[in-house]
């Protein structure tokens, strides 16, 4: 599990300037709800970036979803974003 996260953080990092980010695993909080699959992480990510502050929040978020489209199809179910 903190291997996926440290691997998230690492694709975040390589593709975005980015001066500090913050990644939460919240699976555990999911566990009782009927959508929750085992194996799949609900995150929210907290990112300090110049960059993706200077776009609105919609290409923001979408670039941050682009970056993690291959993880997002079959390791993270939930994915909460903050850009700073």
């Amino acid at each position: 599990m903190e291997s996926f996260i440290k691997v998230v953080e690492k694709k975040i990092r390589d593709n975005v300037e980015v001066n500090k980010i913050e990644i939460i695993n919240n699976s555990s909080k999911h566990q009782g709800h009927k959508s929750f699959a085992k194996g799949k992480f609900h995150l929210k990510i907290i990112i300090d970036s110049k960059y993706l502050k200077s776009l609105s929040k919609i290409e923001a978020h979408k670039e941050i979803m682009k970056i993690l489209k291959e993880e997002l199809k079959d390791k993270i179910h939930a994915l909460e974003l903050k850009i700073n």
